[in-house]
């Protein structure tokens, strides 16, 4: 057999995480907390049906679904991510600045193919999203950690780190952060585009949570702070349509996205024109504002029996996250307890969460008392399970 690429050597640590949590995710005899699904009852199944059932025909728009497309994507999706997604947030796109991609991940892959040579450094939070360090990996870009506080990336030693390391990007998860749902604050986002700007580094801005939002004030992107065209803003429809559709998108510079069309035709040719007809449909059909509705209230009233659960359970000196949105709570176990050890026992009584090591990327035992919690497509029944047989886990280590 001949030898793999060193690529796939590289990425192996993160790869092996990301197998593990895609295992669990199927396996019906495990409370999975570990996945970042978003709740299977606010998937829109009948209004799809409804929407395939009427369109999907050769006098609609059953050719285009099933026929090549535009590379970009099909121009009214770009439309309602401009006039819908974005808009509302300050963000005025042109549709030639907005390109479709297969599910939000596809941005980050795109951009390293653009801009990544082997060796080039991405400045990331710590800790980070591991599914986008597998990424970064596999083109053989090296990751180095920015300091983080409970509000997000600390700007000093960014700026710091800017000057140490020369890095080609700065990747970002400003919203409801994976993997602690933390929030960063608009003062920081502001000065983030502009430390992008000033010692010219992309900013990858990672927004896929930005529309769950249960509680609080919703902030800026990044994105509206860039005055040069160095923010790249990501987003996804996993979390608001379908994550099975794996439909995506990037608003970026119209320079950028010319480089990203490049590098689309050389990877898959244009996203699933099935897939972009259905959501362009839905959105101007008007369902959307209704189904975030419901799926906000879905998730709201999971986070909260997430934290009246650890409350109620977890031993005296346990730390979590209160996030404002999004999927997921951080929490940190007193004790010294490594949660990568604790794993195997956890998966025995049922149980699966992310054992918090695998998203810092300095390693040195960062993070080895910390797990990424999902409370997004589990049960409030199986959440108060969960974290209550957790709990007593724990309690029997200390």
């Amino acid at each position: 057999m001949p030898q793999f690429a060193q690529r796939i050597y590289d990425m192996e640590g993160s790869a092996k995480i990301i197998r593990a949590l895609f295992g669990m995710m199927g396996d019906p005899n495990i409370i999975s907390l570990g996945g970042g699904a978003p709740a299977s009852e606010g998937l829109p199944v009948e209004e799809v049906r409804q929407i395939c059932a009427e369109v999907l025909t050769r006098d609609k728009r059953g050719v285009e679904a099933l026929q090549y497309g535009s590379v970009l994507g099909v121009p009214d999706l770009r439309q309602a991510v401009a006039d819908v997604l974005l808009a509302p947030k300050g963000l005025k796109a042109d549709l030639d600045e907005i390109i479709i991609v297969n599910g939000g991940l596809e941005t980050m892959n795109l951009l390293c193919q653009v801009y990544i040579d082997p060796g080039d450094v991405i400045l990331v939070e710590s800790p980070t999203f591991v599914h986008c360090v597998e990424i970064f990996e596999m083109f053989q870009a090296k990751c180095v950690a920015v300091q983080c506080d409970d509000y997000g990336m600390v700007m000093e030693d960014l700026e710091a780190k800017i000057k140490e390391y020369h890095p080609k990007f700065i990747y970002v998860i400003p919203t409801f952060q994976n993997p602690t749902g933390k929030t960063l604050p608009a003062g920081r986002r502001q000065k983030v585009a502009e430390l992008g700007s000033r010692y010219d580094v992309i900013v990858l801005e990672d927004d896929p949570y930005q529309e769950l939002r249960y509680s609080g004030e919703a902030l800026k992107p990044i994105k509206c702070y860039d005055k040069t065209g160095h923010t790249v803003y990501a987003n996804s429809f996993s979390k608001i349509f379908s994550p099975g559709s794996r439909l995506g998108f990037c608003y970026a510079s119209k320079e950028i996205v010319t480089r990203l069309f490049d590098a689309k035709t050389a990877t898959n040719s244009h996203t699933s024109n099935f897939g972009q007809v259905v959501c362009a449909e839905y959105f101007k059909r008007g369902l959307f504002p209704a189904h975030l509705e419901k799926i906000c209230a879905i998730h709201r009233e999971r986070r909260d029996v997430m934290m009246a659960a650890l409350e109620k359970y977890m031993p005296e000196g346990t730390k979590w996250v209160h996030p404002d949105g999004g999927l997921f709570t951080w929490v940190e176990l007193p004790g010294g307890i490594d949660t990568g050890k604790l794993l195997p026992e956890a998966n025995a009584a049922g149980i699966h969460y992310i054992a918090g090591a695998g998203f810092f990327v300095e390693g040195g035992g960062a993070g080895s008392n910390a797990m990424r919690v999902s409370f997004g497509n589990v049960t409030p029944e199986k959440i108060e399970i969960a974290v209550q047989r957790l709990a007593e886990l724990v309690k029997s280590k200390l």
